[in-house]
């Protein structure tokens, strides 16, 4: 279990990084980060860093499929996280 909530602070630090990396790409006009590769870590577990990143950093908060994308995934994980622990623990 420990190894589950190392790899998610992982990713969610990750993907929050990213996030701040990518605002100052945009503003400097440098190769940005693909918007596939925030929402591939947001859907391996990363969402709430993504959101967090976003609000912090004020990127990507105009993207229709970025303020509604990443909330609607880490919905679907909570979701998800509430039904293993129902099934599994209780």
């Amino acid at each position: 279990m420990m190894w589950l909530l190392v790899y998610l602070l992982a990713v969610n630090v990750l993907l929050f990084a990213l996030m701040g990396i990518d605002k100052y790409k945009a503003v400097h006009g440098k190769w940005r980060i693909r918007e596939a590769t925030l929402f591939l870590l947001a859907a391996l577990g990363g969402s709430a860093g993504g959101i967090l990143g976003m609000r912090v950093f004020h990127h990507k908060t105009l993207h229709r499929s970025f303020r509604y994308g990443f909330p609607a995934i880490l919905l679907a994980q909570l979701a998800l996280a509430a039904w293993l622990i129902y099934r599994h623990f209780i």
